[in-house]
C-alpha cells in the first residue's frame, strides 16, 4: 500500500525525535483520512449503481426486474471473489475480531479494496444488506496495513485497526462519537488514554473529510423538534422489550439460515436458491430491496405510502390491518432477505438491516398503541428510538446505538428515550444470549478478545504450538531393559505408553521405575502395564484454551496428554502455557 521505503526510514531513524506514541498519533490521522475516503467511495458507488439500475423503471412495466437484479449482483460478486480475490471477505466485523484475536491483527492487503467492490455489486444490485461491515473491514485493513508498514507492535497495530473502524463509521454517518464508541463496544478495544486519543483523531478526521466531500448531505438525518413527554416512558420501555425480543429472533435466525446455506456445497446452486428467495421477497415487499435507508427516511417523514407504493398490496393502502400486517412481514422477513444475500455469496453486513427493522418496529409499535390504547405518540420518535433498540439488542452495543441516533438527529432531545429503550433492549437480549451476533461464534471457539485482559491474552494464545512431541514413546509390551535404554537417550522424565496403533494406554515416569531400573535381572521382564499410570485426564487437540486451562485446574496435573481423535499427539505442560501466557501479557500490556 505504501511504496516509499524512505518514509519508513525517516520515522525509524535515530536522528528524529518521533517516538512510537507520536507516530501512532500521526498514523491515526492518516488512517482516519483514508477510511473516510473509502467510506465515501463505497457509498457513492452503491448510490450510482442503484440509480443507474432503477432509473426509469416503473412499477407497472418494470418491477419484474427487481426479481433479477439481486441475483445478477450476487453472481457478479461470487465470480469476483472466486476468480479475483480468492478469499472469504464476508462478515467483515467478525473477520476483524478474528484477526485481532488469532492473526496478530494481520488483515490481508486485498481487504483494503476488495470489500468495496464486492459490496457495491451486491448492494447496488439490490442485495438486502448494509455497507457498514464491508467499510469497517476496509478501514480496519487500512489500519493494519499502515501499522505493519511502520513495524509497530501488536498493541499499536490493533489500535490502528480500531482507528480504521472508527473512521469508517464516523465517515459514513458523520458521527465521530459513534465511531469511537463502536470501536470500544464492538471491537472491544481497551478504553485508556493511550487508545482514546488516536481514536479521537481518526474519528474527527473522518467526520471532517465526510463534511468536506458531502457537505450537509448525510446518510441519515432528521431534526427532532417536539419536546420529550415523560408520560411516554412506559411505551418506550415496551418498545425496548419488543426490540430485545426481535433482536434475539434476528440474531438466531441469521446464524441458522446462513448455516443452512453453508451446507450447500455447490456454489451456483446456493447462488440460485438465495437469488430466487431474495428476488421473491423483494417482489412481494419492495422495501427489502437494498439497504433500506430510503424506507427509514420515508417513515421519519410520515410518508407511509412509499413503503407499499410499488407492491401488490398498494390497493389495500387504506386498510390499517393490511398496513400493520405489511409492517410485521417486513420485520419478520428482513432476516431471510439479508441472510439469503450473504448466504448465497453476497457481501454485506447486518448493520443497515438492523436499523431497518428497528425503524419498522418503532413505527409498528407506535401505531398499535395509538389504535388500541388511544395514546398520542410521535411516529418519528418511535422510529428513531426503535432503531437504537435494535442496535442495542443485535450488536450488544447500547452506547453506540444511543450516540448514533443522537448524532444523526443533531442533538440530545431524544437522550432519555434512547437510554431507556436501548438499555431495556440490551438487557432483554442479554438475558437469553450472552454474546452479540458478531461475537457469538468466536466466543464459542474461545477466540474472542474481550475487555478482560486475562481472557484477551488467552484468546490470543495458540496452545497447540506448545504441545511437546519430543517425548520417547514405549510399547505396552516393552521390557524394563528397553525402557532403561530409552531413558539413557532421553532428556525427559515422562514416557507415553502407546500401542502399535498409536493409542495412548498410559504414561511411565522416571519416578515409577527409579527403584528397579538398575536391577539387571529384571531387564527381560515386561513391566510397562505394571508401572504405568493412567493420566487424570486428556486434552483433545480441537479444544480451546479455556477448556485446556479448566482441565488443568480440575485435575491439578502439571502435564497432560494431547489426543487427536483418540490418537496420541504429545503432551502439554502447565508451566509451558504459563510461560507463554506471561510473554503475551507483557506484549499485550505494553504501553
Amino acid at each position: 500500500m505504501f511504496k516509499n521505503s524512505n518514509l519508513k526510514k525517516i520515522f525509524h531513524s535515530g536522528q528524529t525525535d518521533f517516538d512510537q506514541v507520536k507516530l501512532v498519533y500521526i498514523l491515526s490521522l492518516v488512517v482516519g483520512l483514508l477510511s473516510a475516503l473509502a467510506a465515501a467511495l463505497l457509498k457513492n458507488a452503491i448510490h450510482f449503481t442503484h440509480n443507474i439500475l432503477t432509473e426509469g423503471i416503473k412499477n407497472e412495466s418494470g418491477s419484474y426486474m427487481f426479481l433479477v437484479y439481486p441475483l445478477i449482483g450476487m453472481l457478479l460478486t461470487v465470480l469476483f471473489v472466486k476468480y479475483f480475490v480468492k478469499d472469504n471477505i464476508g462478515h467483515g466485523i467478525s473477520r476483524v475480531l478474528y484477526a485481532i484475536s488469532k492473526k496478530k491483527s494481520y488483515l490481508k492487503a486485498h481487504n483494503t479494496w476488495s470489500s468495496i467492490l464486492a459490496s457495491t455489486l451486491t448492494i447496488g444490485f439490490g442485495g438486502s444488506v448494509g455497507a457498514e461491515a464491508p467499510i469497517v473491514l476496509t478501514g480496519s485493513s487500512i489500519g493494519s496495513a499502515v501499522g505493519r508498514f511502520f513495524k509497530l507492535n501488536y498493541k499499536n497495530i490493533t489500535l490502528l485497526i480500531g482507528c480504521g473502524a472508527a473512521g469508517a463509521i464516523s465517515g459514513i454517518f458523520k458521527a465521530p462519537i459513534t465511531g469511537i464508541v463502536f470501536t470500544l463496544e464492538v471491537l472491544l478495544l481497551d478504553l485508556t488514554m493511550s487508545s482514546i486519543v488516536p481514536l479521537l483523531i481518526a474519528s474527527v478526521t473522518a467526520a471532517t473529510v465526510a463534511y468536506f466531500l458531502m457537505g450537509d448531505k448525510v446518510l441519515l438525518t432528521f431534526n427532532i423538534t417536539e419536546a420529550f413527554n415523560i408520560s411516554n416512558i412506559p411505551w418506550y420501555i415496551l418498545l425496548g422489550i419488543s426490540s430485545g425480543l426481535i433482536s434475539l429472533y434476528f440474531s438466531k435466525m441469521t446464524l441458522f439460515i446462513e448455516s443452512k446455506y453453508e451446507k450447500i456445497r455447490n456454489t451456483y446452486l446456493r447462488l440460485i436458491l438465495g437469488g430466487i428467495i431474495l428476488g421473491g421477497l423483494i417482489f412481494l415487499f419492495p422495501p427489502l430491496f437494498g439497504e433500506g435507508y430510503d424506507t427509514i427516511m420515508a417513515l421519519l417523514q410520515g410518508n407511509t405510502d412509499f413503503l407499499y407504493s410499488n407492491s401488490i398490496f398498494n390497493q389495500y393502502s387504506g386498510s390499517f390491518l393490511i398496513i400493520m400486517l405489511f409492517m410485521m412481514c417486513l420485520v419478520m422477513l428482513k432476516v431471510f432477505a439479508s441472510s439469503s444475500t450473504n448466504g448465497a455469496g453476497g457481501v454485506g453486513g447486518i448493520f443497515a438491516p438492523t436499523l431497518f427493522i428497528g425503524a419498522i418496529n418503532g413505527f409498528f409499535v407506535a401505531n398499535l398503541l395509538k389504535r388500541f390504547v388511544n395514546v398520542d405518540l410521535p411516529d418519528n420518535r418511535f422510529v428513531l428510538v426503535g432503531m437504537a433498540g435494535m442496535m442495542a439488542g443485535v450488536m450488544h452495543a447500547p452506547l453506540t446505538a444511543i450516540f448514533l441516533i443522537a448524532e444523526i438527529t443533531g442533538g440530545y432531545n431524544l437522550l432519555i428515550p434512547l437510554i431507556i429503550t436501548s438499555t431495556v433492549a440490551f438487557i432483554t437480549t442479554r438475558s437469553f444470549e450472552k454474546h452479540s451476533i458478531y461475537h457469538v461464534q468466536l466466543a464459542q471457539r474461545g477466540e474472542l478478545v474481550t475487555h478482560d485482559k486475562d481472557k484477551a491474552v488467552l484468546a490470543r494464545m495458540d496452545w497447540k504450538r506448545e504441545i511437546e512431541t519430543d517425548l520417547h514413546k514405549v510399547l505396552p509390551t516393552g521390557t524394563l531393559g528397553e525402557l532403561v535404554e530409552i531413558i539413557t537417550k532421553s532428556k525427559r522424565n515422562l514416557f507415553p505408553v502407546v500401542d502399535e496403533y498409536n493409542i495412548l494406554e498410559g504414561v511411565v515416569s522416571l519416578d515409577d521405575v527409579r527403584e528397579i531400573m538398575f536391577q539387571s535381572e529384571l531387564y527381560d521382564t515386561t513391566i510397562m502395564r505394571d508401572v504405568m499410570t493412567i493420566p487424570p485426564s486428556y486434552i483433545d487437540k480441537r479444544e480451546n484454551i479455556e477448556t485446556v486451562m479448566e482441565t488443568f485446574r480440575n485435575t491439578g496435573a502439571w502435564n497432560l496428554p494431547v489426543l487427536d481423535n483418540g490418537y496420541y499427539v504429545g503432551f502439554i505442560s502447565k508451566s509451558r502455557i504459563y510461560t507463554t501466557y506471561r510473554e503475551l501479557l507483557i506484549e499485550f500490556s505494553e504501553e
